[in-house]
């Protein structure tokens, strides 16, 4: 009988897995990301049961889920939430656009000039290693505002992916588009937009994307600097008058809101993704 009730339940752990294939690709990764979610959750709820018995952790039970969302609840129903938000959200942006704008244009150099790849690979490796973090006292002395400060470490953060990212989509171009279009006579600028731009699409938002999870961690810690606004702020503020289930709901937005910036990324790179023939 046990012989036949395990071929009986494999037979429909089969049928079932079938079954779930068949079902949409939409549907298939719902259940995935819920299933993944639910995990975490009870893990969370888990440490924060253990962290409420121990008494030696007790007053930390507000990072527990129900204290947390309880928090979150009350910050959004509030409205003081949105205020933080747009604080490190402007600092973000500001800071990405600044990256970009730097970041592609030299990724295109030393991707297109075998020269400027070869006196920049060494220095650019040897800064890229360092903390953008390490860069604050430098930043305070040379910003007259912390805005601007934070801004200058969140685009040191930023930039080397999109550099990277930007120079690693040129040299995978064909070399014979280049020779195509100088026989129909591109010039310089015609080569940039009309080959160059549209091979490293692909590239240039990977590189974006992987600068926003870079920028998106160093924002919390930059936003420990002289200002009074922000998530990171928000934290800092939080744990320093003990109110854990409020610091706990401030990681929740930032966990939402990095997630959100980076499906907006993977979103793109789909958008611009194609084979070469």
């Amino acid at each position: 009988m046990s012989g036949i009730s395990s071929t009986w339940l494999v037979s429909m752990s089969h049928q079932t897995s079938l079954k779930f294939k068949q079902l949409p690709n939409w549907v298939q990764s719902t259940v995935f990301a819920t299933v993944g979610m639910l995990i975490l959750l009870a893990v969370w709820w888990l440490g924060g049961w253990w962290i409420e018995r121990n008494p030696d952790t007790s007053a930390f039970a507000g990072f527990a889920p129900a204290s947390a969302f309880a928090a979150l609840y009350d910050l959004v129903a509030s409205g003081s939430i949105w205020q933080t938000i747009w604080s490190s959200l402007y600092r973000i942006l500001v800071g990405l656009f600044w990256a970009i704008v730097i970041g592609v244009p030299v990724g295109v150099m030393i991707g297109y000039y075998t020269m400027a790849r070869q006196i920049a690979n060494m220095p650019f490796q040897f800064l890229r290693m360092i903390s953008p973090l390490a860069w604050m006292p430098v930043a305070v002395l040379v910003f007259a505002s912390w805005d601007n400060a934070i801004i200058f470490l969140i685009t040191i953060a930023a930039v080397w992916p999109i550099i990277f990212g930007t120079a690693h989509g040129v040299q995978r171009i064909d070399p014979l588009w280049f020779k195509v279009a100088t026989n129909l006579g591109a010039d310089g600028s015609q080569m940039l937009m009309r080959v160059i731009m549209p091979a490293i699409a692909q590239d240039v938002f990977a590189g974006i994307r992987l600068a926003v999870g870079v920028a998106w961690v160093v924002l919390v810690p930059a936003e420990y600097l002289g200002v009074t606004s922000g998530l990171g702020y928000a934290i800092n503020d939080a744990r320093d008058t003990l109110d854990y289930d409020k610091l706990a709901a401030i990681v929740i937005v930032i966990g939402i809101i990095g997630y959100m910036l980076d499906s907006i990324g993977a979103r793109l790179i789909k958008m611009y993704s194609w084979k070469m023939e």
